[in-house]
């Protein structure tokens, strides 16, 4: 009989991994929530379950207990977190096993293990890896953390030891702001991870943000497909990614890689996982935390590296071997990943919700679409604004560059302001194209001004009515491709996003 994977998730991972299941002769099963129950996702399933929780306080993504009683109800043999929501939960992935569903991912106590970050600086310590300065353990108040901050030198970080996303963050620069900084962000922490504890660390005020992407399975076997470079960010958020890094030699990426690999095999590590390092202004790098489950920049590794990850979460989980060997794995061109968030760049990238009236991707055979959306689909205010990735592959940096700007040239929204314009602005500014930026370019470079266009406005409206007009009309079926076509000639010459 064919497995049955349920897909804990929505939007293009939902998409993605469906996919996945169908390449491995699966049934693969969704959610329909009924705060988007018209979502593009749904069409791509075999089987729908209704979640029926627009009176439940929280979305059936986050409701762990309603998954696996559907799961059991619906004989459900794998589930798949997807990334976000529960994917990083221990206590979801202890009730799957419990309950005798496969879950596509690490153990529990590997997930809990990692997402405690005190604990996970104590594992890489072990295993050899080099850390940032900072204290060994969650420190019990401000007063500790203080005395730990007069130690290693301003500026420090204040971070969650249970959590991620930017929540429970905060960089303290002076001494007299470190009481209260420490407060609001253990409250913060508390509220998001129902965990207040906090840990200390030296401060690196322009890193590099790199990411070991590792792949292991249940028999201690263990490879890295080489590094993300993760570094262009807000408010912790990443925004573009890139496949390799133009900061890491052969020589680090062989070191860094090892350093992933061993700790990964220390700890009995399987599926899919990365190893997230922060690299200094010198060149110096440390260990930081890993993360338990596929990320939302993958494809720009299985791009490069030809290796499909979610296929390998599913045959890892179902006790398959891995048939890579570190020697098969090599990195060939360069990959850029641009998240399309439905925000406003130029007004602090307010969330945008409503009607995308018209989309329009762009269709290259070298540009990857993943996407959650279509024209007419609706973008509610209860889920991540980001609606798209596009990925693109190119020959190397400067080619990929290159590519990707005309894909973002190329694409068209009409509704609904998105960060198209900002990543445009990115891969033209120096600091991208030298690969200089840091996670800290968004704060120090960015301004809203860089994406002033005095011709937005007029563009805007001429498309909208060019648009319309050729609904109302009824033309014929070569004109309106001529016309869109037209269209899209004179957006990619103003370099539109309207």
């Amino acid at each position: 009989m064919k497995k049955r994977l349920l897909i804990a998730n929505r939007s293009e991972i939902a998409i993605r991994i469906i996919r996945s299941a169908h390449k491995l002769g699966m049934t693969a099963v969704v959610f329909q929530s009924d705060r988007e129950p018209d979502a593009l996702y749904l069409k791509y399933a075999d089987e729908i379950i209704p979640a029926k929780d627009a009176s439940n306080e929280k979305a059936i993504f986050l409701d762990a207990e309603r998954i696996v009683k559907f799961a059991l109800e619906y004989k459900i043999d794998l589930i798949h977190p997807g990334y976000g929501f529960l994917s990083e939960n221990p206590d979801f992935a202890a009730l799957c096993v419990d309950n005798g569903i496969n879950f596509i991912g690490p153990s529990p106590e590997l997930i809990r293990d990692m997402g405690l970050k005190t604990v996970a600086k104590s594992m890489a310590i072990k295993a050899g890896l080099p850390l940032v300065p900072g204290s060994d353990g969650p420190v019990k108040d401000a007063e500790a953390a203080t005395a730990y901050a007069n130690k290693i030198g301003y500026p420090v970080i204040l971070k969650a030891s249970a959590g991620g996303g930017g929540r429970g963050m905060r960089i303290v620069e002076k001494p007299e702001t470190i009481e209260r900084n420490f407060k609001s962000a253990s409250d913060e922490a508390l509220a998001a991870f129902s965990n207040g504890d906090m840990f200390i660390e030296k401060y690196l005020q322009n890193p590099k943000h790199l990411e070991f992407q590792i792949l292991g399975d249940k028999h201690g076997n263990v490879v890295h497909l080489g590094e993300r470079e993760c570094s262009l960010q807000r408010k912790h958020q990443k925004i573009v990614e890139e496949a390799p890094s133009a900061s890491v030699t052969e020589k680090m990426r062989a070191e860094m890689g090892e350093m992933a690999v061993r700790f990964a095999k220390s700890i009995g590590y399987f599926s899919a996982g990365t190893i997230e390092f922060i690299m200094d202004e010198d060149g110096s790098y440390y260990f930081m935390e890993m993360n338990t489950r596929i990320q939302v920049e993958h494809p720009v590794t299985e791009i490069v590296t030809g290796v499909d990850l979610v296929d390998w979460q599913i045959r890892v989980a179902l006790g398959e071997e891995l048939t890579l060997k570190q020697s098969d794995i090599h990195i060939q061109g360069w990959a850029i990943e641009c998240r399309v968030n439905t925000e406003d760049p130029q007004n602090r990238f307010s969330p945008q919700t409503g009607f995308i009236d018209k989309v329009y991707f762009p269709q290259k055979d070298y540009i990857r679409i993943e996407t959650g959306v279509q024209s007419g689909s609706v973008v509610t205010p209860y889920f991540d604004s980001m609606i798209a990735k596009i990925i693109v592959k190119g020959n190397d940096r400067q080619d990929v560059i290159q590519k990707t700007l005309d894909a973002l040239n190329e694409f068209n929204l009409i509704g609904l302001k998105t960060t198209i314009p900002f990543c445009r602005t990115v891969l033209n500014h120096p600091d991208f194209v030298n690969a200089t930026y840091t996670t800290r370019w968004v704060d120090q470079v960015f301004t809203p001004e860089m994406l002033e266009n005095e011709d937005d406005e007029i563009i805007g409206a001429l498309a909208a009515t060019i648009m319309y007009a050729s609904e109302y009309l009824q033309l014929s079926s070569d004109l309106p491709t001529y016309k869109y076509d037209r269209l899209n000639v004179w957006v990619l010459n103003k370099r539109l996003n309207y």
